[in-house]
């Protein structure tokens, strides 16, 4: 009887699941636009990987019907590595487009395996079941919120968000330096507004709710439950100001009063290299008067038990000794709930520089930003005395990597670029990395962990 179940089980998943969302997958490529550049070309590309993709599923699952769930959801995992070529086969930005509306519609492999509890956490009074986040810039409009948690990350940050819609800078505006892991972005916080993504977030909230109210599964009272509004992971989200704006407070208010209630977390984005003037919001007494505002706006409105949703700035990894200890003050003095360190850099550190895309303008991420943003982190956990959650972001690609963002200080951590090259297989492979690490020097938890190097 249970073999019969797993086989009937991985019939549905191939002919009801996989099988006809790769099928879509063609036929949106072949009724792409032919004015599209080079979408004939993608096409037929698209056509031989996918065939190939699933005759791989269907062959592989004559192996994993006879197997445990976790050992399948493995061998899922594992197989998204062969779309992995695909990708890197389309422009940068559309690319990046797919893999949204992939996740969005769920063509994305479940994580259906516990993390183990060694990586569990609580920050906030938010449980996590692990500190890998995914960055702010992949999922800019909430698309895809409930995908990307499946996945397996402990949280995502969507945004950043603008209180009025707006294209960004011109295309093309996404460049892949393969050869360094690295990306050089421009975008300029395309977004499709506040009101739109606070429509989205609605509906999802509203559908989770309904799945929790008519669930019948049983749960024990000892048993710990994580996440938060996004269900069982934890949902940030990143505000940003329109490039015309004049009042850059009243944005951030304004993002505040529409999507606070949908938030586990806030963050106000006041350094992103492709908004001009920007990153002038970092200085002392410019961020003060900005973060006051913002708080005030969160906590005039009413808020349940759990409190008003905890509010982070993210900053830049461009910054001098005085800039950072200008804003720890600032975050020390206001009790701010938490600092991103960091976003993109403007600065080309080698090898970049000698990459033909090197030159492009716009914000450079990935492996060669790690050593700077990590630096910067470090400083930032001595300057603010380890008081204050700090999230660990800017070129990681392993669980060692991670890992060392936590010894400088990060509670949590988030990628971005890896995972664009990477896929869904690299975050299972961070966790399980990351967890060895912790075992291997003697770590309890995540949070004996933090700031070693630092003491």
């Amino acid at each position: 009887m249970a073999a019969w179940s797993s086989r009937k089980l991985l019939r549905d998943v191939v002919l009801k699941r996989l099988v006809p969302n790769q099928l879509s997958a063609v036929r949106c490529f072949s009724s792409a636009p032919q004015s599209a550049p080079k979408i004939g070309y993608y096409s037929k590309k698209g056509r031989l990987l996918t065939g190939a993709t699933i005759g791989l599923l269907i062959a592989g699952g004559a192996y994993v019907s006879t197997v445990d769930e976790a050992t399948f959801c493995g061998w899922l995992f594992s197989a998204t590595k062969v779309v992995n070529p695909f990708f890197a086969l389309l422009d940068p930005e559309f690319a990046h487009n797919l893999g949204v509306s992939a996740a969005a519609r769920g063509w994305v492999p479940r994580e259906k395996r516990p993390d183990v509890p060694i990586l569990g956490l609580e920050v906030w009074g938010r449980k996590f079941s692990n500190p890998v986040g995914l960055a702010a810039g992949f999922d800019k409009n909430a698309e895809a919120v409930d995908g990307l948690l499946a996945l397996g990350f402990g949280f995502v940050e969507v945004g950043s968000v603008t209180p009025v819609p707006q294209d960004g800078n011109p295309k093309p505006r996404i460049f892949r330096l393969r050869e360094e892991g690295a990306v050089i972005n421009r975008c300029g916080f395309n977004s499709e507004g506040i009101v739109a993504v606070a429509k989205r977030l609605g509906a999802q909230h509203g559908k989770r709710k309904l799945d929790e109210t008519s669930s019948t599964s049983p749960s024990s009272n000892n048993e710990v439950k994580h996440g938060g509004k996004a269900g069982p992971g934890i949902l940030g989200v990143n505000l940003g100001k329109n490039k015309t704006s004049e009042d850059a407070a009243a944005d951030y208010v304004q993002g505040v009063h529409t999507l606070s209630q949908y938030a586990d977390y806030l963050v106000i984005n006041v350094s992103s290299p492709n908004t001009p003037g920007l990153r002038m919001l970092q200085g002392r007494k410019q961020l003060k008067d900005l973060v006051k505002k913002v708080q005030a706006a969160r906590d005039e409105m009413q808020w349940g038990e759990e409190g008003p949703p905890p509010l982070l700035v993210k900053i830049a990894p461009d910054l001098s000794k005085e800039d950072l200890e200008d804003i720890a003050a600032v975050a020390l003095a206001l009790h701010l709930d938490g600092l991103i360190v960091s976003n993109t850099t403007i600065s080309r550190p080698d090898p970049v520089s000698k990459n033909p895309s090197g030159s492009e303008t716009g914000g450079l991420s990935g492996k060669p930003l790690f050593n700077l943003s990590t630096d910067i982190l470090k400083e930032m956990y001595i300057l603010t005395r380890g008081k204050i959650p700090l999230i660990g972001c800017g070129g990681i690609s392993s669980g060692e990597d991670a890992y060392k963002k936590i010894r400088a200080g990060a509670t949590l951590v988030q990628l971005y670029t890896a995972f664009a090259y990477g896929g869904p297989a690299l975050i299972p492979q961070i966790k399980a990395e990351l967890a060895a690490c912790l075992e291997r020097d003697g770590f309890k938890s995540i949070l004996d962990a933090v700031g070693a190097d630092c003491r």
